[in-house]
């Protein structure tokens, strides 16, 4: 009791100005979260005193507002901080590590990942982003020429790429569909990638929330619609997975990619594949490899020496985000997004490139301003408000996306708002 009393007294002292050794700093955010009740989650993400010890958890930039978060999230200073002893101890041990400990913590960091994503450990590959998992898909499904490979024209572009090397090296068809930016339903998306199927149709490119406009599709839908048309279903969570509510069997995918270092807040260069075990066999490795067997997922991190590091930093970002709970986060994250988004929706000098429908949005929006391209807002908002944003200038989709976390504030938002009025 009297090392809690001095960790609560200490942190209320510091006011997040410094931190305690890395461990007392998560029991003391624990401490002060655990007197606020839970059974409201909607009203708990709009109670600021709650969020206010959760924003002192992070150390964002004093120089400016960021509200780009999309790229990567920052960690929480506990992770920071676990993370950077992560790299002293491996390095004072050196070769040691490598040896003799880094295989059995992996298995470890392995097992945390796959309870929070539902799944089993064998169905976890720990890669470096979701480029590196996505591309294990789409350069390892087994497709020959003439096969068709659906995407969109709102996916991430390194995917798009791929889909496109591989139609030029081995002569598949990739077939691009027009996603609709503001759909009226999630029938809208489904009749989009239904209409483009045919009998040569055998993979399909799904973005979980487009990095573009925050969109969220209907993935499990989309994943049911490829299994009655014998259609694989790659999954690109880049921006889903520590952002929204979910578990991988919720959405009855058999492939799934994402980056940790997005809304989990892991370190950057740190990410995750899943792949259904009966579905493991039939893919090939990005990366060469032969010897740890076909229906083994360990055999797509065959990428050469770890980012040991990492790794183990993974399991402090777990802890932090469940400390919140997957539901509150995601609740707290929407909130965010809309706080703003709703002031400025009806504004005439103002286009939302984004739908506000509550299944169809969470943290990730964008806007635009009639007269202004998309950099020069960014400009704008940076030089004359000390707002980062930044530019989205594709031929779907012309604005800034705004991406607050948790660490932002209501008055952060309130300058984005201003800002934005005063171009009208």
């Amino acid at each position: 009791m009297q090392r809690r009393s001095f960790i609560r007294k200490t942190v209320a002292a510091t006011a997040g100005s410094a931190f305690l050794l890395h461990n007392d700093t998560l029991a003391a955010l624990a401490h002060e979260l655990s007197g606020f009740r839970r059974d409201n989650t909607e009203q708990l993400a709009r109670d600021e005193r709650f969020w206010l010890p959760v924003q002192r958890a992070f150390r964002p930039s004093p120089h400016f507002i960021n509200l780009e978060n999309g790229y990567f999230s920052p960690m929480p200073l506990e992770t920071q901080e676990a993370w950077m002893d992560n790299i002293r101890e491996i390095n004072g041990l050196h070769t040691f590590y490598m040896r003799r400990r880094q295989f059995s913590e992996r298995e470890n960091i392995r097992q945390m990942l796959a309870e929070l994503a539902g799944v089993s450990p064998d169905e976890v590959a720990l890669l470096r982003n979701t480029t590196e998992a996505l591309d294990n898909l789409i350069m390892g499904l087994p497709l020959q020429k003439g096969d068709e490979f659906i995407i969109t024209d709102q996916d991430y572009p390194n995917m798009v790429e791929a889909a496109h090397m591989r139609a030029k090296r081995e002569g598949i068809v990739v077939k691009t569909i027009a996603l609709p930016l503001h759909p009226k339903s999630d029938a809208d998306v489904l009749q989009a990638y239904e209409r483009a199927m045919t009998a040569r149709t055998k993979a399909m490119l799904v973005t979980h929330v487009i990095n573009l406009t925050g969109q969220v599709l209907p993935v499990r839908e989309l994943c049911q619609l490829g299994k009655r048309r014998q259609v694989e279903v790659l999954v690109d969570g880049a921006h889903a997975f520590g952002q929204l509510n979910f578990k991988i069997p919720d959405l009855d995918c058999d492939y799934y990619g994402t980056s940790l270092h997005k809304w989990l807040c892991a370190p950057l260069g740190s990410g995750m594949l899943y792949i259904r075990k009966e579905k493991i066999a039939h893919i090939w490795p990005l990366f060469g490899d032969v010897s740890t067997g076909e229906d083994n997922i360990r055999k797509f991190e065959r990428n050469g020496t770890q980012p040991c590091s990492n790794h183990l930093a993974i399991a402090n970002a777990i802890r932090f985000h469940q400390l919140i709970g997957s539901e509150l986060k995601e609740e707290r994250l929407r909130y965010l997004c809309h706080y703003w988004a709703e002031k400025v929706a009806d504004w005439s000098h103002i286009t939302l490139n984004m739908p506000l429908a509550r299944g169809l949005s969470c943290a990730l929006g964008n806007v635009a301003v009639k007269g202004m391209t998309p950099a020069q807002l960014a400009d704008f908002l940076y030089d004359k408000h000390r707002i980062f944003t930044v530019a989205i200038d594709m031929p779907t989709v012309k604005g800034v996306r705004i991406t607050p976390h948790l660490y932002t504030t209501l008055s952060d938002l309130d300058k984005l708002v201003a800002a934005l009025k005063s171009l009208a």
